[in-house]
């Protein structure tokens, strides 16, 4: 890229750019010129230090231009600029990123992605007709009742007392959703394999057996009394400490992980007896003024 001639009646307006200057800078002053560039056509920016203690390695930027056969040069602009050795705050980071365990306060939203690799769609019953809707009935309605002699085996029933065909009714949808709810199943989306993994990792990487905790305990939380196992996939290799003195209380460990507070620490330890002391200050020490 070719770079650009400073024009002549901009370049030397350097008093024009210092009064700008030190007008944008009151109630300091700007330091030491440093240079001017071509910016444009009889386009000029003028570059002074700038001492204000905040901005260390900053400048002062003023640009000057003047119109095409005029001969009077005009302020365009002030501004302070970062120089190349001056501090930056660093690159700015979504918030999405930024967030870190524990940022979540009362009050506070934290919306998750449509497609959140850590989510995967559960059982709501959405996706199924509404209880009125004709396609519903249709499903809900059992099929006609073939011949008593077609039959097969398992769809009639006879009644004990007039030996009449009996067919058992098709839940319906509504039911399927109460039982659902009950089961605790109906919800939008629940933990795909990634979000049980990532969550296994961060629960073991705080009370799991690498830990200094769980290495020096008696046993593990897996024959522990106060471990309260979890629901789901996850009860295999985790639970919470229901502990009330153990580091872990009302926390998710593995069930490799382990302290002092386990259920079955019977044998207490002895505490440590010190050592005799070198200089016995208890005792009265018996002296003789007099050798009678």
């Amino acid at each position: 890229m070719r770079r650009r001639t400073p024009d002549r009646l901009c370049a030397e307006a350097v008093e024009l750019a210092r009064e700008a200057a030190e007008e944008a800078a009151w109630p300091g002053k700007p330091g030491d010129y440093l240079g001017a560039t071509a910016d444009d056509d009889r386009v000029v920016t003028h570059f002074f230090e700038c001492h204000d203690p905040g901005y260390r390695g900053w400048r002062w930027a003023v640009t000057v231009a003047r119109a095409s056969r005029a001969r009077t040069v005009t302020l365009d602009e002030t501004v302070l600029l970062p120089g190349p050795g001056s501090l930056l705050p660093p690159e700015w980071v979504p918030w999405s990123e930024r967030l870190r365990p524990g940022d979540l306060g009362p009050g506070d939203l934290l919306p998750t992605e449509p497609e959140d690799l850590r989510l995967e769609p559960g059982y709501t019953g959405e996706d199924e007709p509404p209880p009125n809707s004709v396609l519903a009935d249709e499903r809900a309605t059992p099929a006609p009742l073939p011949p008593a002699d077609t039959a097969a085996p398992g769809t009639v029933e006879e009644t004990a007392t007039t030996g009449a065909p009996e067919r058992t009714e098709v839940p319906r949808i509504a039911e399927i959703g109460a039982v659902a709810d009950e089961l605790g199943m109906r919800r939008a989306r629940v933990l795909s394999r990634l979000g049980l993994q990532l969550a296994a990792e961060r629960w073991e990487e705080s009370f799991g057996p690498r830990t200094l905790m769980a290495q020096s305990a008696p046993a593990t939380c897996v024959t522990c009394g106060f471990c309260v196992p979890l629901a789901g996939s996850l009860r295999q290799s985790f639970g919470v400490c229901g502990n009330q003195y153990s580091p872990a209380d009302g926390r998710v460990v593995a069930l490799d992980y382990g302290c002092g507070g386990h259920s079955e620490a019977a044998v207490m330890p002895a505490p440590v007896r010190p050592a005799d002391p070198v200089l016995d200050e208890t005792r009265v020490d018996a002296l003789e003024l007099h050798e009678d």
